[in-house]
């Protein structure tokens, strides 16, 4: 991990960390979260902790607040157990998936097209990005901790918004995948969509909105972006690159049942097994309260002991046809 200045809530800019103080810090949180069991502990690495510090600005207290809410979230969600089966029939139209190409800097590219909206079901939708997310982390180098978005707005018009989607993805990208996102690009985003951006951008976390580029194909300025980010030969023909293929649901299932024959394996590589919930994690799970339906999380005090709720659900409601969910964080936001 390199030192550097990092942007604060206050002033724009905190104090540069040194490699030693940044390794300190993740060893406290460590300690704060105490001994974790199986698939948490292997998911609890230096660079997973590292990850939501920068989320958090390198601040202990609050960057283990947001980790121990995503271990419960996970713990109780279980995302790492999706499989294709399970969200294929959202995955039909290609409104998400994973490019067979990756970036000039080694990372997982995820096409997002969100005029091919094809459900109703909010909760539908939230499974199948979760998916889409565990996906993506499950095929980065082992260098690379982020990934890019390319958002194609080709069909796009008013009937694909839906803020209620929006806000219910933004929070799931930005507290349960913080620092996963790269790089957005909005690709050839209508004018209409300018004043829904205004409304979006208040859900994201500053840092995240400044990964968002807008690029236009007939601007050459954002010619020379897409050219410095991608290998124009293996890049979509929808994004300015030569690469014809597209998207087909066969050959996508199939790479998809690949990847979920890899994912045991990907949950047992290191890390000594606990097969029972130690106490400290029993405790800092009894402190957190997700509240089921909303997505919203609240904190019981330090000195409340609150009963585990249920799994996080988002109310399978339905969404007037078209409406959809631009992502466009990870680490995390949609628009």
């Amino acid at each position: 991990m390199s030192s550097g200045s990092k942007k604060s809530p206050s002033n724009g800019f905190e104090k540069a960390l040194t490699s030693e103080e940044e390794q300190t810090k993740i060893k406290e949180v460590r300690r704060l979260i105490g001994q974790l069991p199986d698939k948490l502990s292997i998911y609890c690495s230096d660079t997973c902790i590292a990850r939501y510090l920068q989320a958090r600005n390198w601040h202990v207290k609050k960057a283990t607040k947001m980790l121990k809410e995503s271990l419960k979230w996970r713990l109780e969600y279980k995302p790492e157990e999706i499989r294709w089966e399970d969200i294929a029939n959202e995955a039909e139209t290609g409104k998400i998936y994973r490019s067979t190409s990756i970036d000039r800097h080694g990372r997982t590219v995820l096409v997002m097209r969100p005029s091919r909206q094809n459900s109703k079901s909010i909760k539908g939708q939230i499974k199948y990005l979760v998916y889409c997310m565990e996906n993506a982390i499950l095929n980065l180098a082992p260098d690379r901790e982020q990934m890019v978005w390319l958002i194609d707005f080709e069909g796009f018009n008013l009937s694909n918004i839906s803020v209620k989607v929006t806000r219910e993805t933004a929070h799931v990208l930005q507290e349960r995948y913080p620092e996963r996102l790269g790089v957005a690009i909005l690709y050839n985003p209508p004018k209409f969509f300018e004043p829904f951006w205004m409304v979006v951008k208040p859900f994201l976390e500053p840092k995240t909105a400044n990964k968002v580029k807008f690029v236009y194909s007939d601007d050459l300025n954002s010619k020379k972006i897409m050219e410095d980010l991608f290998d124009m030969e293996h890049l979509e023909f929808a994004f300015g690159g030569n690469d014809s293929m597209g998207f087909d649901i066969n050959t996508y299932s199939e790479r998809m049942r690949e990847d979920d024959k890899k994912i045991p394996a990907f949950w047992t590589r290191e890390h000594p097994a606990s097969t029972a919930l130690q106490p400290s994690l029993s405790c800092a799970l009894d402190s957190i309260n997700i509240n089921s339906g909303s997505g919203s999380i609240s904190d019981a005090s330090d000195n409340e002991k609150t009963d585990c709720s249920p799994s996080l659900q988002v109310e399978s409601e339905a969404v007037s046809p078209g409406e959809n969910m631009v992502a466009t964080n990870g680490s995390k936001h949609a628009i």
